[in-house]
């Protein structure tokens, strides 16, 4: 049986979107990559160049696919310091590897734990970019977390933000900051507003 198969459609749901039971749900994906596609790996490569990023943080890891596209920016931008949080240690592991074999890590930061504490501390005074690609159901709160340092013109990608409605109806809200828009079939688009 697979690590979610013995879930009913219906559970997975849920628990996507949940903002208590997303430490055993994710737990038991600990094995699978959970990688953004090609196309959104393209985008974020794409809107860090075109941004001219320096600094960039990304919620969920994973086995570190998004972290490549984003660091290959800040490397072909001049530089600069991408920080991502994992919960899961060993994907961790995995990501520092995958990192390591591009000649990537020195951009990166590591914060393993969960986000809603590793971000909570430590981040720089200005965020270029934003990647939202956890567990969707903290998708406010790490927007949150960040949004003091997102200055105008800041990008903001959520991953599979239809699990995160309330992630959605703020970004969407014209009174909230942003201008939003979806992008393909699983990707928000936003940038923060002066």
């Amino acid at each position: 049986m697979s690590a979610i198969g013995d879930l009913s459609a219906d559970e997975r749901t849920r628990l996507m979107g949940s903002r208590t039971g997303y430490r055993d749900f994710y737990s038991r994906l600990k094995d699978m990559p959970l990688a953004v596609s090609r196309e959104t790996g393209r985008l974020l490569y794409m809107l860090a160049r075109t941004r001219r990023a320096r600094t960039i943080v990304e919620f969920g890891t994973s086995f570190g696919l998004s972290t490549l596209h984003l660091a290959a920016a800040l490397r072909d931008n001049g530089g600069g310091r991408l920080i991502t949080c994992e919960f899961e240690p060993s994907k961790v592991v995995r990501a520092r590897a995958n990192l390591m074999e591009a000649g990537l890590a020195d951009l990166v930061e590591f914060r393993e734990g969960d986000a809603l504490q590793t971000l909570g501390l430590d981040l720089p005074d200005s965020v270029d970019l934003l990647l939202l690609d956890g567990a969707k159901g903290l998708y406010p709160e790490v927007l949150s977390l960040v949004e003091s340092r997102l200055g105008p013109g800041a990008l903001v990608v959520a991953d599979n933000a239809d699990h995160s409605p309330d992630y959605l109806a703020r970004v969407r809200a014209p009174s909230r900051g942003y201008l939003s828009v979806p992008f393909a079939e699983d990707v928000e688009l936003s940038m923060r507003l002066g």
